[in-house]
């Protein structure tokens, strides 16, 4: 393995439940697509911190009942570079609209997922599924 100076960039994104439902953005920015809310940890800022700016940024919602999912750090996984993202889950407080960075939401079933996702947000959202069964 090639040793860089340089470290993954550390995100977090958020599976925002809403009734029967998760709320995803469209993106603006590249990469375009939907996507699950979330984005980079500041520092001096704990995790759910950034998840809770995170997902008031971009949805407006406020978050009850945050707790970690996952971590994902496939160092491909973000075509702008290497990023390690811990997921969270979480019920969202309030009506969903397009803010920061997003000029689209939508509230999904697993059923009615957009055609176009950003990221590895499939396969986290596959993941996310499976384990509710």
């Amino acid at each position: 393995m090639k040793k860089h100076k340089e470290t993954p960039k550390l995100t977090v994104d958020i599976i925002i439940r809403m009734g029967e439902g998760v709320v995803l953005i469209e993106r603006e920015n590249a990469p375009f697509g939907w996507a699950i809310p979330g984005g980079f940890v500041d520092y001096g800022e704990t995790l759910e911190e950034a998840a809770r700016r995170e997902a008031k940024e971009e949805t407006c919602l406020e978050l009850d009942n945050l707790r970690q999912f996952h971590a994902y750090s496939d160092p491909s996984r973000d075509p702008r570079g290497h990023t390690v993202s811990v997921v969270f889950t979480a019920e969202g407080k309030g009506i969903p609209k397009a803010a920061t960075d997003a000029k689209g939401i939508g509230v999904f079933t697993q059923d009615s997922l957009p055609r176009e996702i950003a990221f590895d947000h499939r396969k986290i959202l596959k993941d996310y599924f499976k384990s509710l069964r």
